[in-house]
């Protein structure tokens, strides 16, 4: 059972407020920036950086300006000369009062907040976990294309070469045996060491070859934002060319090339539990509707002679709101 100090979320409001709008005594609020860019943040995000008495931040990985959703009378302490104890040293300076921890992109990505959510737990502290844009999202977002393309690529894998932290990569998850199934990827904290991620990304049992196309993306949403489109053989190079070696992620897959097929669930021919499949000769979507909806629609419709003879039964999804 968890021992995380229970925050009750009033029905329809979204979050951990009380009455008036307060957050419980003492709240830990560990907030994803997003990617750089401030209006990306979400709108929770800055709701949480508005009500804080204390702030710890990265200056190394978030823009500045996305401390102008905080308070001016907030208390903020900068996270890039700081171990963990320093940042819960903070957190004990604070203990009535509500603290966020603004993490880059989102927290749940190489955000180190599971330590943090630990101490909170073992210190009965509240705490939430406010999610953040991905730079992964961010960096799709830059080259213009859909990750999860039909007939091209419905996987991601985010992941990164082991370096001085090796120990946390477990033995099963090289890059080798990830490119192995060939789904796309997204390779974060990486670029300071070109020639090994190049190499890792093409070795054995890799299913990628040199002209498996990539991207890499620095500083994704900054002002200063650069996308190299380039390919895995030339990788290692365009990186040395960039000079970037933090805030840059490398996309790969076959997804960064022109193609792929329409999606299903938007084709006329498709139904779902919102759509029935559209009438013959037609491409225009057809609301579901209720039970008794659907027999007035289909007893009034052209094609309500299929009634007597029902049409094969077109593929149904009870998917919406995602192309596949």
């Amino acid at each position: 059972m968890s021992r995380r100090p229970a925050i009750q979320t009033p029905a329809g409001q979204g979050g951990p407020e009380r009455e008036g709008g307060s957050t419980p005594p003492g709240l830990v609020s560990f907030v994803g920036a997003g990617p750089g860019a401030p209006d990306l943040i979400t709108l929770r995000g800055a709701s949480r950086l508005a009500s804080a008495r204390a702030i710890v931040w990265a200056s190394s990985l978030v823009p500045e300006a996305l401390l102008a959703h905080a308070s001016p009378d907030a208390t903020v302490h900068d996270s890039a000369s700081m171990t963990l104890e320093d940042v819960l040293e903070v957190y004990r300076a604070y203990p009535a009062d509500h603290v966020v921890r603004l993490h880059s992109g989102d927290p749940s990505l190489y955000g180190a907040i599971q330590e943090q959510m630990d101490w909170c737990e073992a210190n009965a502290r509240p705490f939430e976990v406010v999610p953040g844009v991905s730079s992964v999202a961010a960096a799709a977002a830059a080259v213009g294309r859909e990750i999860t393309l039909p007939g091209v690529s419905q996987s991601l894998v985010i992941t990164r070469l082991p370096s001085r932290t090796a120990a946390s990569m477990p033995p099963a998850e090289s890059l080798p045996a990830l490119a192995a199934t060939g789904a796309s990827m997204a390779v974060l904290l990486s670029a300071a060491r070109p020639a090994a991620l190049q190499e890792s990304l093409l070795s054995p049992p890799s299913a990628f070859g040199p002209d498996t196309p990539a991207a890499i993306v620095h500083r994704a949403t900054w002002p200063d934002e650069q996308v190299v489109r380039t390919r895995l053989g030339d990788l290692a190079s365009d990186l040395v060319s960039l000079g970037a070696t933090t805030t840059t992620l490398v996309l790969v897959g076959d997804f960064l090339a022109l193609g792929g097929s329409r999606s299903h669930l938007y084709s006329p021919l498709f139904a779902h539990a919102f759509r029935k499949r559209s009438a013959p000769g037609s491409t225009a979507g057809r609301p579901a509707g209720t039970t008794r909806a659907r027999s007035v629609e289909e007893s009034s419709s052209p094609d309500a002679h299929e009634a007597k003879s029902p049409p094969p039964k077109a593929p149904r999804d009870s998917r919406v709101g995602g192309s596949q």
